[in-house]
């Protein structure tokens, strides 16, 4: 959830430079921000409570001065978990006698014990957090080796941690380890970076090294050694990064939100490239490195994920169970990890993470595997480590997604799931020509999102309408079912208003005795399968004095002249109609909240890449 950045060198100013780069960090979500830096004199330090901006004003030109012979420097943003977001509690932290400074993502779940021991020692402490504990306990693990201290100390934490240490001792060297909270390493000439994720080393280099579970890295500007914590040298390849600065930046956009939700058309046309086999009515999914043999070996499917990936495996279900017969269970993660899953021969589980850090599915994947499941994975960060360590998988080759609530790994995420669905139907019960027909419809995808993009305005214009509203009800039947789940999240992620998704069976049982005429719906109303159920629970709606807001298939009247206002997309297949459907509401979600003055971007209490539990 927090960010780090450190860098090592002489070729830029350290200051602006990991100034600069916790600004890239920003979208990850945080409410307080802190610097250090090695000098000759000592280790200068930095915090405030709030944004980076605060941060940067307090950077004063004494203190310019007095760090200008840096060396070597670490940032952090923070997202609060152990004390409030108080310049105390901000990272980096110190021991008594700041000999270290490290930041730390994570969560030390024995700290308090550690705290305990060291305090009866005589170790004093500053702060609220957990993280300060690791710092005076590598102090007191210190006997002149930065890295042994380090590894040390780590062997008496139980938890999670992606940490940068520098030392007093040590100028130019920044010693990086990590389990369970991400940390890359980027790899310059005559300089190197330490990072959380890859988007702050853009600017600078796009050769990276991703670190393992319990791997600890010396980073020096002319060499990076990389050990496990029982200080054995491990090998760790460098990878190349394949964005570019650009993909990352807003490009004249208000909002990275309304960036990436522009960008899906093109997104779901990469996701796509290169799949379809057009000869065989199949998909081509290299990185799963299934055969059709194993295929046909796939009894089960449980799929594990967390919000608006979890809404993704919900379309996954209907898509393998309709296309290749192929029963399929649909977990949050972190249920599937506490809830002593059944594991049989034939089980596939197959993971869903943008971020491909997930701690709730990460920990899922691990538990799959220990119970003997096939594993695979669907991420969008290349190297992450669900990718890793599932072994075999999809990209969605989506680019970078900013913005906190998902867009486009969503639609990316159904797309692959589709094109998943097809392989292993054609492995199973599907025809040829049935899978010619289908790969036909997904090749529609791109153009009939582009439409309702292309037609935002009305959507705006609806959106600005009911921005007051303090409840909304989503609801939907089958392939629209899950849509409207995520078209409830979408608007209580960034617009701040309660949303609640239904199936619209389940409004009768409950939920309809909240409706009013302060209460809109959305009704899923699009012509598949079953909407004449839809019109019926759409007018049980209106007969409340609810207002409706319909999202109706072109040329379709039955479901307007029932509704307050209406959302027209363009005519898809069933498989095809939750790209544009779900498009249209993450449109309205943005609009809502621009018109409520909300920070899309950035909602509170929110990070994009949840990596505790």
């Amino acid at each position: 959830m927090c960010g780090i950045v450190a860098y090592t060198g002489k070729k830029r100013e350290i200051v602006p430079t990991l100034l600069d780069a916790l600004v890239r960090l920003e979208y990850r979500g945080y409410d307080s921000a802190g610097i250090a830096v090695s000098c000759p004199d000592g280790i200068e330090i930095l915090k405030t409570s709030g944004k980076v901006k605060a941060l940067q004003e307090k950077v004063s030109s004494d203190w310019k001065e007095k760090v200008k012979d840096a060396v070597a420097g670490i940032a952090h943003t923070r997202w609060a978990t152990h004390g409030p977001p108080t310049e105390i509690n901000a990272h980096p932290h110190t021991d008594e006698k700041k000999n270290f400074a490290l930041v730390h993502n994570g969560i030390i779940d024995n700290y308090s014990a550690i705290k305990e021991r060291l305090q009866a020692k005589g170790v004093k402490f500053s702060s609220e957090t957990d993280t300060e504990a690791l710092a005076h306990l590598i102090a007191e693990c210190y006997m002149g080796d930065l890295c042994n201290a380090v590894a040390a100390a780590l062997k008496q934490v139980t938890g999670t941690f992606g940490i940068a240490v520098i030392s007093r001792d040590s100028p130019g060297v920044i010693v990086a380890a990590r389990k369970g909270s991400p940390i890359v390493i980027g790899v310059g000439e005559d300089e190197a970076f330490v990072a959380s994720d890859v988007s702050p080393l853009l600017p600078y280099t796009k050769r990276v090294i991703y670190l393992n579970d319990n791997d600890i890295a010396v980073v020096r500007p002319d060499r990076i050694d990389i050990r496990n914590m029982d200080n054995i040298p491990v090998s760790r390849e460098v990878a190349h990064i394949g964005w570019d600065i650009k993909a990352a930046e807003k490009g004249g956009h208000e909002h990275f939100m309304i960036k990436e939700i522009f960008e899906q058309p093109e997104a779901i046309a990469n996701a796509l490239r290169g799949r379809m086999d057009t000869e065989l009515g199949t998909s081509k999914l290299d990185g799963l490195n299934f055969s059709e043999t194993d295929v046909a070996g796939i009894s089960r499917i449980i799929i594990a994920a967390c919000g608006t990936s979890l809404h993704a495996g919900m379309l996954g279900e209907y898509f393998f169970e309709d296309l290749a017969n192929i029963p399929v269970e649909v977990d949050q993660a972190a249920e599937f990890r506490y809830r002593n899953p059944i594991i049989q021969k034939g089980t596939l589980a197959l993971a869903i993470s943008q971020s491909g850090e997930t701690a709730d599915t990460l920990a899922a994947v691990r538990e799959a595997k220990l119970k003997g499941a096939i594993v695979a994975s669907i991420c969008n960060v290349v190297g992450s480590t669900i990718a890793r360590e599932t072994g075999r998988g999809v990209y969605l080759h989506a680019g970078p997604e900013i913005g906190v609530a998902s867009t486009k790994a969503f639609t990316c995420e159904v797309a692959i799931l589709l094109l998943m669905a097809l392989k292993f139907g054609r492995a199973a019960r599907l025809s040829r020509q049935s899978g010619f027909a289908l790969i036909s419809e997904i090749e529609k995808a791109s153009g009939l999102v582009k439409n309702v993009i292309d037609g935002a305005q009305k959507i705006e214009k609806i959106a600005r309408k009911y921005a007051r509203a303090r409840d909304f009800f989503f609801i939907g039947r089958g392939y629209l079912y899950p849509v409207a789940l995520e078209g409830a999240l979408k608007l209580k992620e960034i617009s701040y208003i309660h949303a609640e998704g239904y199936h619209a069976a389940e409004l009768k049982h409950g939920p309809i005795a909240l409706l009013d005429e302060n209460v809109p719906v959305v009704v899923m109303a699009n012509d598949l399968p079953g909407k004449d159920k839809i019109i019926g629970n759409l007018q049980e709606c209106r007969a409340r004095k609810a207002p409706v807001i319909a999202i109706v298939t072109e040329g379709d009247k039955d479901a307007k002249k029932y509704s307050d206002d209406f959302i027209e997309i363009p005519r898809a297949s069933d498989f095809v109609t939750p790209l544009p459907t779900v498009v249209a509401l993450q449109l309205f979600a943005y609009y809502t909240a621009r018109e409520r003055g909300c920070s899309i971007d950035q909602p509170r209490n929110l990070a994009k890449s949840v990596t505790v539990e």
